[in-house]
């Protein structure tokens, strides 16, 4: 079992910052992928920025420039440091591990979603 916590959203005003961070537990052979979606109301949802076991980055075209993915190998850990927010931001945050347990198989966990409000 692998465990997947996420913290760090909240209200801010345009132009604010916010830093993510989503810890990952339990089980865990190896971490493959770790990443950011989002899902905002009525909208589905959308990868925001992703980072492989390898170190490779990829972010959607809308946070380039703004948003920044880093990870702390030795505590599980992948942050998302948000700058420049816009109201469009606001969503639900979700992150999104992909581990190979101890018995060599690979499994998706998702976290339970930690909300960011940008206001205007």
């Amino acid at each position: 079992q692998v465990q997947v916590v996420e913290s760090g959203g909240g209200l801010v005003q345009a132009g604010g910052s916010l830093r993510l961070s989503c810890a990952a537990s339990g089980r865990i052979f190896r971490i493959n992928f770790m990443g950011w979606y989002r899902q905002a109301p009525g909208k589905q949802r959308e990868l925001v920025a992703a980072m492989t076991s390898g170190g490779r980055t990829t972010y959607a075209d809308s946070v380039k420039g703004r948003f920044t993915i880093s990870r702390d190998n030795a505590k599980n850990t992948v942050y998302l440091q948000m700058n420049s927010l816009k109201p469009d931001d606001t969503a639900v945050y979700y992150c999104k591990v992909v581990v190979t347990t101890p018995l060599i198989a690979e499994y998706d966990y998702w976290g339970q979603g930690t909300q960011v409000t940008v206001s205007s």
